[in-house]
């Protein structure tokens, strides 16, 4: 049937009344659901333990709530349980709660339930249940149980049946360790985890601790260990026993070689490098012996050692020195008493010679002094006098007979000169 002119245009303004009535209604219902706010939580939950869903509402205007499980069954409707599982249990019912537990939870209960309110249209919220499931006990194993140094090893650590998928780290002592790691999944959803550590072990890593440790959120402190079993070639020290100095004539050597390897050296020898060994020589085992020294013994004593790693040496160069001139004190007591003893004979000796020098040296300088003086005094007195004695004086009877004889006159006197030294 056609409809023309007014009729079509009172078809099209009914279509957009009923329209307009609809869009008013929904705006209404969904003002009214969002104004009473229904939510829920996702949960996780360890299999075999227990998890509850709590499906809470928000100003309720006594709308009924119910919770469904992922196939839409209803497990409670209000406070009544429908469902025939018990592991089901009420924890709490109000208006504006309804809060269930689920015990013993397993792999099958995983899934999305949801909680719905009774309005028009139906509100609903969703919770996802996650059911971890914890890696078994892991597995470690080593390419060798026992590796040479300097050789390169491999450690595998092995997580398995665990969900989600494990992380495996390597630790070798305090040391973090980064291996390969591989994840394989089984046909029932669970993950098996490997990782492989590669590593080159040295001497110092024999008994080192290496543990793989296994991060899990439904696992913690999860863990293997094992200790490293490293060979090593010996290692060779020459020690010096006797004397504890200087090596001289007439004297005892005593050597001891002290070696350690693993395995423990089953071979230890002696021998004078470029030379023999002095025949009276007494070697047992890691010991050396040498009697009564002389400088013929000079030279390089070497001590080698062996075991299924290999071969190490260490050397030891002898050289005699002459025997002492005098004969050393048996003690230190002794050795301090004859030192005091004789310190105390020097002193007096050193006393006496700087005091005769002092002396000496005091009687020089007076004499220098003296011989000075006398020098400028004499120089100050030097002069010239005359002696009058006339002509036959030596005649006169006495004294004043030659005065008178004397008197006379000047002119027959003679100029003398004396002079005091």
């Amino acid at each position: 049937m056609a409809i023309t002119g007014n009729g079509s245009l009172t078809i099209s303004l009914s279509v957009f009344v009923i329209s307009a009535a609809f869009l008013l209604k929904g705006a209404a219902e969904t003002l009214s659901v969002e104004g009473q706010n229904l939510g829920t939580d996702n949960v996780s939950v360890i299999e075999g333990e227990m998890a509850t869903i709590s499906c809470r509402v928000k100003n309720n205007d006594d709308s009924v709530i119910q919770l469904l499980n992922p196939n839409r069954q209803t497990i409670y409707f209000r406070d009544v349980r429908p469902l025939k599982d018990s592991r089901f249990q009420l924890v709490n019912f109000s208006d504006n709660e309804l809060r269930v537990s689920l015990s013993n939870v397993s792999l099958s209960d995983e899934g999305r339930y949801v909680c719905q309110l009774y309005t028009d249209p139906p509100q609903e919220a969703y919770a996802d249940i996650t059911v971890l499931v914890p890696p078994g006990s892991p597995i470690m194993d080593s390419q060798e149980d026992v590796v040479s140094e300097g050789n390169e090893t491999e450690l595998t650590c092995t997580a398995m049946g665990s969900k989600p998928a494990a992380s495996i780290r390597w630790m070798k002592g305090e040391q973090e360790l980064t291996g390969k790691m591989t994840v394989d999944e089984t046909y029932d959803g669970m993950f098996t985890v490997t990782s492989r550590l590669r590593l080159t072990v040295s001497k110092e890593d024999d008994g080192a601790p290496v543990s793989c440790i296994i991060d899990h959120p439904a696992v913690k402190d999860l863990q293997a260990q094992r200790y490293l079993e490293v060979l090593y070639q010996p290692e060779v020290k020459i020690v010096q026993a006797f004397p504890e100095g200087l090596t001289r004539e007439g004297e005892n050597l005593e050597l001891t070689c002290i070696v350690n390897g693993k395995p423990q050296p089953h071979q230890i020898s002696w021998l004078r490098v470029d030379d023999d060994v002095p025949s009276h020589t007494v070697i047992t085992g890691s010991d050396l012996f040498i009697e009564n020294l002389n400088k013929s013994y000079n030279g390089t004593y070497r001590c080698v050692a062996s075991n299924a790693v290999g071969e190490a040496y260490d050397d030891y160069i002898l050289f005699v020195y002459d025997a002492p001139t005098t004969i050393p004190t048996p003690t230190t007591l002794n050795l301090d008493n004859t030192q005091d003893s004789r310190a105390g004979e020097g002193a007096p000796q050193k006393i006496d010679h700087a005091v005769i020098g002092g002396v000496v040296a005091v009687v020089m300088f007076a004499i220098l002094c003296a011989l000075i003086v006398l020098g400028r005094y004499f120089a100050r007195h030097k002069g010239t006098y005359f002696t009058h004695e006339a002509k036959g004086a030596d005649d006169a009877a006495d004294a004043d007979t030659a005065i008178i004889n004397a008197e006379g006159g000047h002119n027959n006197t003679e100029e003398k000169k004396e002079y005091y030294i």
